[in-house]
């Protein structure tokens, strides 16, 4: 996608030095657009936990990538499956919700096991990395074509005034390679001359929303306004919301769905208003072995101090404002789960599906 008019990736190899990934230091959006270096496996741990990278398929990538700088920064003092399998355990501790990042590091491992020779190891891991990114960025444009229709559908009824869609957090192109999960359809249609407006939850505490989707829509001329996360309910029964899509970190075979904190909330007011609540999501986020979200899917708990303190910009630059009494006590959920019964659909790389076994199966036949 475009900033400053420039097409990015939100991950790439160093052109020159294979012991270099790049990646944009989502942190400092939007006030500031950085990238930074990643050259350990240490600096990809700290990249996901500390939230340098976020969003489900950008993570599951930069694990991948991860795996394949342990690897190639091996030096041999220990056995190498050891090796392999304690940098492995390290990564997946880094976010617990989010399948893409097990699912990635599962299969870069598996692929690195069936090598003998370390250089044979390295290539393997650094082919799989590029094969994921590759892969991801082909699932979120196809996302966007298969979800392209509901909006398109949606603009004929409306005889060519704009779509208003909602969306909370960032499932943009900044969460995955390119194109996003939830804003695919969105910038398609922008660029297909179809007139949308997106209503922009700001998805407290971290304020992905505020921060980062306000930011990528914008670079990329996408009408957008931004509202606190409690208006959603409200602006829909003014009808002004004619389509709510989000994405997901982990989603069952059952079609339940765990995103970001907030989105059962607006699934909820969605369905009271009869407005069609979509998610979208590409199969690498689909976790095939679990049946019952409600008590198979680990809900990542978040530092406290990410609730007491709201982070922005003042004149010394970026800085945290205390916002509440600091020694109030903070239950800070990173996720929660929306029951298939209030999704519409689930838009995926191979079509549109309902949310549930059938409909999931239907779709991708060779995880049953």
């Amino acid at each position: 996608m475009l900033v400053s008019n420039k097409h990015y990736n939100t991950i790439w190899i160093d052109e020159s030095d294979p012991g270099i990934i790049h990646t944009i230091d989502q942190r400092l959006l939007p006030f500031k657009f950085e990238i930074i270096q990643l050259k350990s496996s240490e600096d990809t741990f700290n990249a996901i936990k500390n939230m340098i990278v976020r969003g489900a398929p950008l993570i599951g990538v930069t694990a991948a990538y991860g795996i394949y700088l342990a690897i190639y920064k091996y030096n041999g003092l220990e056995n190498i499956d050891s090796y392999i399998d304690n940098v492995a355990k390290n990564l997946k501790s880094t976010r617990p919700t989010a399948i893409n990042l097990e699912f990635a590091i599962n299969k870069s491992v598996e692929a690195i096991r069936n090598e003998t020779l370390i250089q044979k190891k390295i290539e393997t891991a650094l082919q799989f990395a590029n094969n994921l990114k590759n892969e991801e960025l082909e699932n979120s444009k196809q996302i966007g074509i298969q979800g392209l229709k509901i909006i398109e559908e949606l603009y004929k009824k409306k005889k060519g005034e704009p779509v208003n869609i909602l969306t909370h957090c960032n499932a943009g192109w900044l969460a995955c390679i390119d194109y996003g999960t939830a804003t695919a359809p969105i910038y398609l249609a922008h660029e297909n001359d179809i007139k949308v407006h997106v209503w922009v939850d700001e998805t407290r505490p971290r304020n992905q929303g505020a921060r980062l989707t306000v930011w990528e829509l914008t670079q990329h001329g996408v009408p957008c306004t931004l509202i606190p996360d409690n208006t959603g309910g409200h602006i829909m029964q003014k009808g002004l919301v004619d389509l709510v899509i989000v994405g997901s970190d982990r989603t069952s075979i059952n079609g339940d769905v765990a995103n970001k904190i907030g989105t059962y909330l607006k699934a909820l007011a969605s369905k009271d208003n009869s407005i069609p609540f979509y998610v979208a999501l590409p199969s690498t986020s689909i976790d095939w072995n679990i049946s019952d979200a409600f008590n198979e899917i680990p809900i990542e708990e978040r530092d406290e101090q990410e609730v007491k303190y709201m982070e922005g910009l003042s004149k010394k630059g970026l800085d945290n404002f205390l916002i509440t009494d600091e020694n109030v006590n903070v239950k800070n959920y990173g996720f929660d789960i929306t029951p298939s019964r209030l999704i519409t659909g689930l838009i995926t790389e191979r079509g549109i599906c309902k949310a549930n076994k059938k409909g999931i199966e239907k779709l991708f036949p060779e995880y049953f």
